[in-house]
């Protein structure tokens, strides 16, 4: 363009192209170019001591399992002669009638004991806490033995008036028989240690719990039925089903009162009988793996039914309605003063 004899000259002006607005700056002088990045090609972790362990344990088994087959002192011909015998499986009935009768009475025994030991009344707490020191802190050996002489500390058990004539007495050999020593032995003993994994599980349950139930007026024995005892259940189980497969195997001991039914008993008698101790040590083990084993399966359906909500990733489920109402009383307080909580929410 020319104006009074002065020139100027002006850049022509590109098309406007819609791609220019989405085009990247260039780089800074010197920067890399990187026309197509790559993601990283990550390379999975390697474990070579996983297979390295595997191969050892798999040798050894089979090192194992082909001595077990070629050596011929294992007599197995002996093992399947016996594993049947009368004797043995009567000797395991025994043995799970040992098992269930001392659990039982260790279980209730252990909830009282338990809730004593949590109780206000200090004669309660000592009571206890003593009942726990003795029967924890002697063996289940010298238990056993001393039930077995209890008629010769004891000939007779007598009632009557103190320093005074008596009612009646009874011969004690007739009351406490050889399995009634046996089973009161194992259950005492036993009481100790299940007192305090049930305390353990009860103190597991927050104190809300308990004040949420009191105040919907429920009575103690209610509260602890209804309320915290499903909750402990949770923590219980478990060791509990440790405890029932130990005194499955404990049951072997009550020769020490004497007590000659047992399987234990069995197969060693057998055994001296036969001269062949190797073959009968295998029959009572074999007893003994299988009752353990149906014993596992129970405790984990026990303790699935028990951690629902908690120990999977299954929705909670609420043990039972009265835990429900009490956790609606504690969820109550939270709304505002003029609102009530819904009856259909509390349900």
């Amino acid at each position: 363009m020319t104006q009074a004899g002065t020139s100027t000259w002006a850049p022509e002006r590109q098309p406007h192209s819609p791609a220019s607005d989405t085009e990247e700056p260039a780089p800074h002088a010197g920067a890399p170019v990187l026309n197509n990045p790559v993601l990283n090609n990550a390379v999975p972790v390697r474990h070579p001591g996983r297979w390295i362990s595997a191969v050892v344990i798999l040798g050894l088994v089979a090192l194992m399992l082909q001595s077990m087959v070629t050596n011929p002192n294992f007599r197995w011909e002996i093992v399947g002669t016996y594993i049947l015998d009368v004797k043995v499986v009567q000797g395991m009935g025994w043995t799970l009638l040992l098992t269930v009768a001392s659990m039982a009475i260790a279980v209730v025994l252990a909830i009282l004991l338990a809730v004593m030991r949590q109780s206000d009344n200090p004669i309660f707490r000592w009571s206890s806490w003593l009942w726990v020191w003795f029967f924890r802190g002697t063996p289940v050996y010298t238990q056993l033995v001393f039930w077995g002489l209890l008629a010769v500390l004891y000939p007779k058990i007598s009632a009557g008036v103190p320093f005074g004539p008596e009612l009646f007495d009874l011969s004690t050999s007739s009351i406490i028989t050889p399995i009634a020593a046996a089973i009161l032995g194992l259950a005492l003993n036993e009481s100790a240690y299940l007192a305090e994994i049930f305390r353990a599980g009860l103190k597991s349950v927050d104190k809300g719990q308990t004040e949420a139930a009191e105040a919907l007026g429920m009575s103690d024995a209610k509260i602890m039925w209804r309320i915290i005892l499903p909750q402990a259940m949770r923590i219980i189980v478990p060791p509990t089903g440790n405890e029932t497969i130990g005194m499955l195997k404990t049951t072997s001991l009550v020769l020490a009162v004497p007590f000659t039914l047992d399987l234990t008993f069995a197969t060693n008698a057998l055994a001296n009988r036969t001269y062949q101790p190797i073959p009968l040590l295998i029959v009572a083990a074999i007893w003994y793996l299988v009752i353990t084993s149906l014993l596992m399966v129970g405790q984990h359906y026990l303790e699935a039914y028990y951690g629902k909500g908690v120990d999977s990733g299954q929705a909670a489920v609420a043990v039972n309605p009265a835990a429900a109402r009490a956790a609606a009383a504690v969820a109550a307080p939270q709304q505002s003063p003029g609102t009530d909580l819904p009856k259909e929410e509390a349900k």
